[in-house]
């Protein structure tokens, strides 16, 4: 074993899978490592250093932009109050026969308007700072509180009015047919259901109006929430442990169908971006054998090749599911096949190390659409606990290490030289060509040809025999599905005889001669009365 991680470098020790921080629960190279709580932890504390800061940065802001409006308003002050007074020293020399009332009120006329504006003009300024202090604390406030208890009463009210064309736009056939499914569900936990109803009614509001959150915010969001029901229920509502993960289950299915579409490859981040890259890189290493990546898996094996074709089909049909939930079924279901591949092939049960390579082979030959999106969606929107602990996130874990595997990939992880390596991935030439191009320089191209169409047809006559051995293997199998059939309905047919009844006679009619029937009177004969 050693000797193939060292060769290979694809072994990977099963605590390399658990969370850095040791806290035992399964991690996540998306986490950096960490496993969702301790990831949590990190990017609260974080998160909780990078409020402080905007916070000290918007006190010291305001405190500059006060300052400054009051020394621009103090001189302003001083200018005005000098040329009050240069004006009514104006005023009063022009005006000084008239009358008492009339100078006292056209003094007072120009002394109100110019206090007027003056005033006008502090409250605006006193206005605008508020606004921009209230805009500043308005959004750090958004950042730092869950977005679910943002939302006032009054913004539920006027949304249950006036709903958005995306909320009245006609569901999908599937997600009217998970909303009947959950309200059913709902149904069997009574006064618990009514209220986790409300509470996911009250989070797709929520989300529905913080959409230009970034995608890791409402990531956050998701995860509180999740968090905040399963506390719930099982200290308010006192339910078992058991009860609470199908209810956790059933939460997401009915949250996340609504929400894929969303926050799914959002075009605010780089996933599609990975994606094209991902499957780029996989494009170039078409290449690779399973004798490199030292895989224990022998697909001449008729069984083996159908658990290959099988796992490769459900780690497509990843991409095909909405819910994290499913898409992580996909993963294990084709990891399970991987395990009995391997252990058909071995004759003995597959380990770990085992296991690794085989996946890193399959995402090779599948090349499954939209990877890192999938992976990335799983990680960002999927309960936590399935990714912690269990055989989901065990698989999951490993699908994350296959992929950074062959992001990483090079020619010491392939035992290769570099040389052949950039030969290989320029597409110059490939390791099944290679055996051809091993003849000396003197040897005629036509012998090359005999020998290559020799090698063709040996490997045509191999699947020719091994379609005729399937072909008497079927004819067979028909033949003893014939026989059986036959003693089957022989079976029958000895225990239910059938028996022919003869056919019964005609009825005679009444007044036709009849020897048998004599003793029926004779039939009635008419008779002439004379008048």
């Amino acid at each position: 074993m050693s000797l193939k991680s060292e060769r290979r470098g694809i072994h990977v020790d099963q605590s390399e899978l658990l969370c850095k921080k040791g806290c035992g629960y399964y991690g996540n190279p998306a986490w950096q490592g960490f496993c969702s709580k301790c990831w949590r932890e990190e990017y609260h504390k974080a998160r909780q250093k990078q409020i402080q800061e905007d916070w000290e940065l918007a006190e010291r802001l305001q405190r500059e932009e006060e300052e400054a409006f009051a020394s621009s308003h103090s001189t302003q002050g001083a200018q005005s109050l000098t040329f009050s007074k240069f004006e009514e020293k104006k005023t009063n020399e022009k005006t000084r026969k008239v009358t008492t009332v009339k100078k006292f009120f056209s003094a007072s006329s120009r002394t109100g308007a110019k206090k007027v504006a003056q005033e006008k003009n502090l409250k605006q300024g006193q206005l605008g700072r508020e606004r921009n202090a209230d805009n500043i604390l308005r959004d750090l406030k958004e950042i730092f509180t869950p977005s679910w208890e943002l939302a006032s009463p009054t913004e539920e009210i006027q949304e249950a009015k006036a709903p958005s064309p995306s909320i009245n736009r006609q569901a999908s056939i599937e997600t009217d047919r998970v909303s009947k499914e959950f309200i059913e569900f709902l149904k069997t936990y009574h006064k618990p259901g009514q209220d986790i109803y409300k509470q996911c009614k009250m989070f797709l509001e929520a989300m529905h109006h913080k959409r230009e959150l970034s995608i890791e915010e409402q990531s956050e969001c998701a995860q509180d929430f999740y968090q905040n029901v399963a506390e719930k229920l099982q200290t308010r509502w006192k339910v078992s442990p058991e009860r609470v993960e199908k209810a956790m289950d059933q939460i997401e299915k009915y949250i996340m169908t609504r929400l894929y579409k969303y926050v799914f490859c959002p075009e605010t981040t780089d996933d599609e971006k990975k994606d094209l890259v991902v499957q780029r890189r996989i494009r170039a290493l078409h290449w690779v054998t399973p004798q490199m990546l030292c895989v224990p898996v022998n697909e001449e094996i008729p069984e083996v090749s159908d658990m290959v074709v099988k796992a490769i089909t459900d780690i497509i049909e990843m991409d095909s599911k909405r819910v994290p939930r499913d898409k992580l079924a996909c993963i294990t279901k084709c990891s399970k096949h991987i395990f009995n591949a391997i252990k058909i092939t071995k004759n003995e049960p597959a380990s770990a190390d085992d296991f690794l390579p085989t996946l890193i082979y399959i995402v090779l030959k599948g090349n499954p659409p939209r990877l890192q999106s999938n992976i990335q969606y799983i990680t960002r929107f999927c309960n936590p606990s399935r990714l912690m602990t269990g055989e989901d996130g065990y698989y999951f874990t490993n699908l994350c290490c296959a992929v950074a595997f062959i992001e990483k990939l090079d020619a010491q992880s392939l035992n290769l030289s570099q040389e052949d390596f950039d030969r290989y991935m320029s597409g110059q030439t490939s390791p099944k060509k290679q055996e051809s191009e091993n003849w000396s320089p003197d040897v005629c191209l036509g012998v090359k040809q005999m020998y290559k169409n020799l090698d063709l047809l040996s490997q045509l006559n191999e699947r020719q025999e091994r379609i005729v051995s399937e072909a008497k293997k079927l004819e067979r199998d028909l033949i003893d599905w014939t026989d059986g059939i036959t003693k089957e309905v022989q079976d029958i047919v000895e225990k239910y005889p059938l028996e022919i009844k003869p056919k019964n006679q005609a009825l005679a009619a009444i007044d036709s001669e009849n020897v048998e029937n004599d003793k029926l009177p004779p039939p009635l004969q008419p008779q002439v009365y004379a008048g």
